[in-house]
């Protein structure tokens, strides 16, 4: 088996209202790195896009008829829980749970704009 080298076992794929948005999001909030060119339908929707968070890829598209919204609960680890909590509230995250020690580290929860659950944690 070929996995291509900036990709892993098992990626994240998800159908989002306003895919280039959530590129922005990710970048603003995560340091995240656009790593594969948009592929775009004809009326301008992304059909295909990756980011990647510290070496793991997230695959996405916008959603469509065909293909309706799907989301995911996500558990990142970074490296200032608090610095990436206040980034994604101020970027239209709500908070699901705030700021907190816990025996795996400090952490927090938000719901992104577009409906995914980031579970952020430092250690």
């Amino acid at each position: 088996m070929n996995i291509p080298a900036e990709h892993q076992t098992i990626m994240p794929y998800l159908i989002l209202p306003g895919a280039s948005k959530f590129i922005d999001f990710t970048k603003t909030v995560f340091g995240a790195t656009e790593t594969n060119t948009k592929a775009l339908r004809e009326d301008g929707t992304i059909m295909h896009a990756e980011i990647t968070l510290n070496g793991s890829t997230i695959m996405f598209t916008d959603e469509v008829t065909d293909w309706p919204k799907q989301t995911a609960n996500l558990f990142v680890y970074v490296p200032n829980a608090d610095e990436t909590y206040k980034k994604a509230l101020e970027n239209g995250a709500v908070s699901l749970m705030g700021l907190s020690n816990q025996d795996y580290g400090r952490t927090c929860g938000v719901t992104d704009p577009f409906g995914n659950t980031w579970w952020i944690t430092s250690v």
